[in-house]
């Protein structure tokens, strides 16, 4: 399994990682920051997961994805059974303050590497049988949300690809799978979550709180797993009943 990731959603990649490294999955991921990186593989080997690597690798490069790859193709003998796309960015500002720089980056961490990473992956997921990717995507893909409109675009075109993937490599036996989770406790949604958004938030979710991560890599972990040969092509929202919710009773 390889799980790419951007720096700045670690405690979600850090779940998603764990929680898939606890069903005995051999796990290959990846980051920008190389101290963090073998800081993070020296830990989770410590905790007794000595199938667990990583490299270095920014995914908004397409070279470094190709490398990435290719390593993964090296390391697992040519099969891939898992692929989960995680990596993620976002820039909040008005819409019409969006630099071209600001949009190009945002697509190209969010989207650009998610469809790459999938091509690539293809014979490695055919070749294995029966290979499982999941999206990272947000509920900020499925309905709108007061804040990010290239990030929201970006998720929107990851719930279709998801889609489109799991019709046509349908023949292959992948499988195509997204979730779309709401504000969750990781660095990449700290600087969102002043006292006045949390009441918010917390006002519209029928539960009444933000997502732990362990709440979003155990739905990841699901769609990989046997249990859920059955489904393909669905985005599934991890959200506490937010994107639900008309008009809300407290």
């Amino acid at each position: 399994m390889v799980a790419p990731r951007n720096d700045r959603s670690g405690h979600r990649s850090h779940a998603v990682v764990e929680e898939l490294l606890s069903f005995g999955a051999a796990v290959h991921t990846c980051a920008r920051n190389e101290a963090e990186l073998r800081s993070c593989v020296e830990r989770w080997r410590g905790m007794g997961y000595p199938q667990v690597t990583g490299s270095v690798c920014d995914v908004s490069s397409r070279e470094q994805r190709e490398q990435l790859m290719n390593e993964v193709a090296s390391l697992f003998a040519g099969k891939l059974n898992i692929l989960v796309n995680n990596a993620g960015t976002v820039i909040v500002k008005p819409t019409t303050e969006y630099s071209e720089e600001d949009a190009g980056r945002i697509w190209a961490t969010n989207f650009e590497s998610a469809f790459h990473l999938s091509q690539l992956s293809h014979p490695l997921l055919k070749e294995s049988g029966r290979g499982s990717i999941v999206f990272i995507s947000s509920v900020a893909g499925v309905v709108a949300v007061p804040y990010g409109t290239p990030y929201a675009a970006t998720k929107g075109a990851m719930n279709q690809l998801t889609k489109n993937l799991a019709c046509e490599w349908a023949k292959d036996n992948i499988r195509a799978n997204c979730v779309a989770p709401w504000l969750t406790k990781t660095p990449l949604a700290d600087p969102l979550l002043d006292e006045q958004t949390l009441a918010k938030v917390r006002s519209r979710t029928p539960l009444g709180r933000i997502a732990e991560a362990e709440e979003v890599s155990s739905a990841v972990a699901f769609l990989c797993l046997p249990a859920a040969s059955y489904i393909t092509g669905q985005t599934i929202t991890i959200d506490g009943g937010m994107t639900i919710n008309g008009f809300f009773f407290n």
